[in-house]
Order: C-alpha cells, then sequence, then structure tokens
C-alpha cells in the first residue's frame, strides 16, 4: 500500500512539475490618440468690385500651387456668356477630367495655365482640372458683369 501511495505521489508531483502554464495575460488596451493637428480644407477670398466671396479649395497640387501664388489682381474676360477666365503667371500641375457637369461658382483650371470662374451651370465636353468653389453664389453673376472685370484672389485669414 506505501508503494501505491508513492506512486500515485509521485506521479501527481512529477505531472504538476512538468505541467506547463500558460499564463494569460489581459490584452493591452491600444488607445488611438486624436491627430494633435487639424486639417482644413483652405479657404481663399474672391473679390470683385465691392463684392467679395469665400471659396473653399479642393486638397490637391494644383490648388496649392494656386495659393502659393496668391495674392493675384487678375483681368478676368468673358467668355459664352456662362464664365469668366484668365491666364495664370505660371503654368499649375493639372489632373484634368471632364466633370459630370459645370455648377455655378465652379472654380477650374483649363489646360495649365487657364483658370475658369463659372458664373452658370451646364453639362460640357471640356476637361478640367476641379480647384474649388464658391461657398454661397449669391450675387455673383451680377458681380462678375457682362464684360472684362478684374478680380482679386486671396487666401482667407
Amino acid at each position: 500500500m506505501k508503494i501505491l501511495t508513492y506512486i500515485l505521489f509521485s506521479t501527481l508531483f512529477v505531472s504538476t512539475a512538468c505541467k506547463s502554464e500558460s499564463i494569460q495575460s489581459e490584452p493591452e488596451s491600444t488607445m488611438i490618440e486624436p491627430p494633435t493637428s487639424v486639417v482644413s480644407t483652405p479657404k481663399i477670398q474672391i473679390k470683385i468690385g465691392n463684392k467679395t466671396f469665400t471659396a473653399t479649395l479642393v486638397d490637391n497640387a494644383t490648388s496649392k500651387a494656386f495659393v502659393a501664388q496668391l495674392p493675384l489682381n487678375i483681368s478676368m474676360i468673358e467668355l459664352n456668356n456662362n464664365e469668366k477666365y484668365a491666364d495664370l503667371p505660371k503654368a499649375l500641375p493639372t489632373n484634368a477630367s471632364v466633370p459630370p457637369s459645370i455648377q455655378v461658382g465652379d472654380l477650374m483650371l483649363y489646360g495649365s495655365r487657364t483658370l475658369v470662374l463659372f458664373y452658370k451651370g451646364f453639362s460640357t465636353s471640356y476637361s478640367y482640372t476641379k480647384m474649388g468653389k464658391i461657398d454661397d453664389v449669391t450675387g455673383l453673376q451680377a458681380a462678375l458683369g457682362t464684360g472684362e472685370v478684374t478680380v482679386s484672389f486671396e487666401v482667407k485669414e
């Protein structure tokens, strides 16, 4: 009987000593920190006579290169009774595509140097690089008038 008890305790002791313990730790919680700087969409002011409009720019290389040229006072020419255009001092990078339609207040680049401000909406087959859009187009067509007009573009503070 002693031998049987000895074998039983020995087996129990050996099995306990050889057993690998797996310690399960609680998973570490990973906290995602909010960004320290908030990236905002660039805004510009467009002054036509005594009227000022705010435009929100698209976050692309074209708009960034355009902002680098600001402030600008340019003479914009009437075209097709729906837009004003002007050649910029320096060419901008492009990523042209045919938009589904032109909207009132769209600010686009035609080619690499021609800035276009649309005051009427319509369908088009021309390719443009989208640069931005005037936030509130109330009074835009009246401010632009029917002929050539001087327009001021500057970064909004």
